[in-house]
């Protein structure tokens, strides 16, 4: 009777072990799918980076005494490419995209600018980047998402607290009522 005894009871922790190292293992998983998955939107973000010089001065060339957006652009950007967490990231990210809107509504009063070749096609690439962002970041918040239910349910909450995973931040709209909104230009 004895032995039966310690057999269920070692069964029973062996389970409780065997539990535990695949919670573990799912956690290790969607901590470093989180963690590809950021730098994915990363990877998007440089791609970015790099095109907008080359719209303001393509855009420079044009509407010269629209000083003001144009130095607004570059400095939108040099915030986002400074951010470091994704709420900073985010928040960053939205008012460079707020200043390209912008910058491309502007494109609407010079119609030269506005047929020139160059200018198009750095369009074009934005607007293709800002769809890879945006799948990009859908991607990023669905990963977190399943990582920090993973991290708030039971038993998994007991592993997760156990080894110190901490819950991941979502990439939000830093204030979505105001993001919404239609940009107004005023020339």
């Amino acid at each position: 009777m004895e032995i039966v005894t310690i057999l269920v009871i070692l069964g029973i922790f062996l389970i409780i072990v065997i539990f535990g190292i695949a919670i573990y293992n799912k956690l290790i998983r969607l901590g470093n799918t989180v963690k590809s998955s950021w730098s994915d939107i990363d990877v998007q973000l440089k791609k970015r980076y790099d095109l907008v010089p080359n719209l303001v001065e393509t855009v420079r060339g044009y509407a010269s005494h629209e000083r003001n957006l144009l130095e607004n652009v570059t400095k939108a950007r040099s915030t986002a490419m400074h951010a470091a967490t994704p709420a900073d990231k985010a928040k960053a990210e939205n008012m460079l995209t707020d200043t390209l809107k912008s910058l491309f509504a502007l494109a609407e009063a010079y119609p030269d600018l506005k047929a020139n070749a160059n200018f198009m096609q750095l369009q074009s690439q934005i607007k293709e980047l800002e769809d890879n962002i945006e799948y990009a970041r859908r991607y990023y918040n669905a990963v977190v998402r399943d990582f920090n239910i993973i991290i708030e349910s039971f038993p998994s909450n007991i592993v997760a607290g156990t080894f110190g995973f901490k819950q991941e931040e979502f990439f939000e709209l830093e204030a979505p009522e105001v993001e919404r909104k239609p940009v107004k230009v005023s020339f």
